[in-house]
């Protein structure tokens, strides 16, 4: 039974009421007079434009991100947001959280810079999503279709225009969402279909179902071969190998299972590569990242990290106190879309199209020169913990504010935010 807490007391409420009456202080704090010396690079170091004289008072992100954006020579149209870290001079020591103007001082003078008007501080300058969202203002379609509840959804890596769901009525769906019609139905399951992924070059979806089994099916809703047997139990999640890490156009597949194992398959034969087997509990998740590593949640309280080419454990991430429902990687968007980017220019060999992927996701990858491919969990124990297994076993951070279960976790596109969401009816926006 939960705990209620008792209601306040008179004092209480009165102490209260005279907090509301007394008049805030608003008055803005004081800026020093003076300017700092800037200068401008990219996350490997190298120097974006040439060094320039910056106000206190006017040295907000903002206003930082403009200048820097005239001194590209952009068009206010073209202006990319950025995101500013601040290397000390003469150390290794970088400050992650660009400070306020009337903080600016006092943050530098921290760590041992007393004069910054005499030097130059070099900022770090990270891109933001260029993404434009609408406002969401109404619902543009209902397409009703399935016969129960929809359990898993994925926009094909090729255009939003094509939706795959999977319900607890043993089929999946393809739909138009730009006309709202349903595109056909994907019947052969004798299971809730539990998890789908598009292959990430779109050709082809697979489903994995309460009836112990993965099918691939293409475009218009036909089946690929023969159904995918091998686990004891229904299936959990479904990842594709990422498209940059493909061998003579030969996919492999991954799957989890409450049979506690991830089976490591070749798609275009059916064969079983590898099972992945050291779990206790049920797998509630799979992600397949770009560097060719395998990462995988349980109800054993867990994450793993396998070598998906030798099928070896390679790292036991162990922090939670109760069931990892989910995980995302840092690089979710760019290995699930491979070639496919804003600006629609699709390679024409498939070579090229490696090579773009593989560009697309070094660059998402890459922090401070390095590939580093950082892990969320969430946890039923209320809290979530970024990982960077490159770098060891330990968390980063832990990540706390839930009320109840967290069964969701996701990156932006840009891997700068994570969206969670809970069993406490809130979806919480976190930034990295």
């Amino acid at each position: 039974m939960a705990t209620v807490a008792p209601p306040p007391s008179k004092r209480q409420r009165r102490e209260a009421l005279e907090r509301t009456q007394v008049q805030q202080d608003v008055t803005p704090p004081t800026i020093e007079a003076g300017s700092f010396k800037a200068r401008f690079v990219d996350n490997d170091g190298n120097q974006l434009a040439e060094t320039i004289e910056v106000p206190l008072a006017d040295a907000t992100e903002k206003n930082v991100s403009l200048l820097l954006n005239t001194l590209l020579g952009r068009e206010r149209e073209e202006f990319t947001p950025y995101r500013f870290r601040i290397h000390i001079p003469s150390s290794n020591t970088v400050i992650d959280n660009y400070p306020t103007p009337s903080e600016f001082l006092a943050v530098l003078r921290k760590h041992g810079i007393e004069n910054p008007f005499e030097t130059t501080i070099t900022l770090a300058a990270e891109p933001q999503a260029v993404f434009k969202v609408q406002a969401v203002t109404r619902m543009s379609n209902r397409i009703p279709g399935h016969g129960e509840a929809i359990l898993a959804a994925q926009f094909s890596p090729k255009t939003s225009s094509l939706l795959a769901t999977g319900s607890g009525d043993n089929t999946a769906r393809l739909w138009n969402t730009d006309s709202g019609t349903p595109k056909c139905t994907l019947k052969g399951h004798s299971g809730w279909v539990l998890a789908l992924a598009w292959r990430p070059d779109g050709q082809y979806l697979a489903t994995g179902s309460m009836d112990k089994t993965v099918r691939i099916w293409d475009e218009s809703g036909q089946p690929v071969g023969k159904p995918l047997n091998g686990h004891a139990k229904w299936i959990t999640s479904i990842a594709w190998q990422p498209f940059h890490l493909w061998r003579d156009d030969t996919p492999k597949l991954a799957s989890a299972s409450k049979d506690a194992t991830i089976r490591i398959w070749i798609a275009n034969t059916g064969r079983t590569e590898h099972v992945l087997s050291g779990h206790k509990g049920s797998v509630s998740c799979v992600r397949w990242g770009g560097t060719d590593l395998i990462y995988s949640a349980s109800q054993d309280k867990t994450v793993k990290v396998w070598d998906a080419v030798s099928g070896t454990l390679k790292h036991t991430l162990a922090a939670h106190a109760h069931w990892v429902n989910h995980l995302a990687l840092s690089t979710d968007f760019v290995l699930r879309t491979a070639f496919y980017d804003h600006t629609k220019n699709i390679p024409a060999s498939t070579e090229e199209k490696r090579v773009k992927a593989k560009e697309r996701f070094e660059k998402a990858a890459k922090q401070q020169g390095k590939i580093a491919e950082r892990v969320i969990s969430a946890s039923d124990d209320f809290t979530m913990y970024l990982w960077d297994p490159a770098q060891g076993t330990k968390p980063l951070a832990r990540l706390l504010g839930h009320q109840k279960q967290v069964n969701h976790v996701s990156f932006s596109p840009d891997g700068t935010l994570i969206a969670s969401a809970g069993w406490d009816n809130h979806i919480k926006i976190w930034g990295r």
